[in-house]
């Protein structure tokens, strides 16, 4: 198969940029999870047909270099400023949890970059646990949270490989850059401000998720204008990974 992906860094930001032939629609941009990196985006989501993709590490994260940051506002101003230097005017924005509030921020803040908006195992607040917030916050215990992190994030049909690529994943990161994250995530809150987006969107979750649980979505369809709702059987927080096809599907008319 003739490959139309390419890699490279631009405003600081490792992506990847899938454009191939007969392009149609605004690109994608693919924002992951707190600790992720593009990896956790399966290959279904990042080579669409006939649509530009761009699956992007955050900074700190994955190939990005740099710290981590430590508000879902500074993620997004990142980001605005790749697809300022890509030249990109308008994207659909898909975020996986802390990637979702990323995209919430940008559509809420920035709607006119924001063609439409893919919100995948997220929600409009994400506390964090005080004990999961500490025990990040040191080196001597991260290990222990990356098993926390690793068990409640999967359905109870995720393959042993797949749960053992995204513990390595973490373990491979700062113990700072995640827990980065989770002071970002524990800090957001935008219930107030869903009824100002317009823009089309797609909510997933798997009906397993643990760590944003199906309630989260189903308060997003509620209060987000004409917003759908795809619930994905027995999948867990790592739903896109879990459930590849299925994702897809669900944010396809974006």
């Amino acid at each position: 198969m003739e490959h139309h992906a390419t890699s490279r860094a631009v405003a600081g930001l490792f992506h990847l940029d899938w454009s191939p032939p007969d392009l149609r629609g605004p690109p994608l941009l693919l924002i992951h999870g707190a600790g992720g990196s593009h990896r956790h985006w399966p290959l279904e989501a990042r080579e669409l047909p006939g649509r530009r993709v761009i699956a992007v590490d955050l900074p700190g994260h994955g190939d990005s270099p740099g710290p981590g940051r430590r508000s879902v506002a500074e993620y997004a101003r990142h980001l605005l400023a790749l697809l300022d230097a890509l030249a990109i005017d308008r994207a659909v924005v898909v975020g996986h949890s802390m990637g979702g509030a990323i995209a919430l921020t940008l559509a809420l803040d920035s709607p006119d970059r924001v063609a439409g908006l893919g919100l995948v195992g997220t929600g409009a607040r994400l506390r964090v646990t005080p004990a999961l917030l500490q025990a990040t916050a040191d080196p001597a215990t991260f290990p222990a949270a990356v098993e926390v992190m690793t068990d409640w994030s999967f359905g109870p049909g995720a393959s042993p490989d797949l749960r053992s690529e995204f513990s390595e994943g973490l373990r491979r990161l700062p113990a700072s850059v995640v827990h980065g994250d989770f002071c970002a995530c524990d800090q957001f809150d935008v219930l107030a401000r869903l009824g100002e987006l317009r823009m089309p969107t797609a909510v997933v979750c798997g009906d397993a998720d643990r760590s944003t649980p199906p309630r989260y979505s189903e308060y997003l369809q509620a209060h987000i204008a004409g917003a759908r709702l795809t619930l994905v059987p027995d999948a867990g927080h790592m739903v896109a990974l879990e459930a590849p096809a299925a994702t897809v599907a669900a944010l396809a008319g974006l």
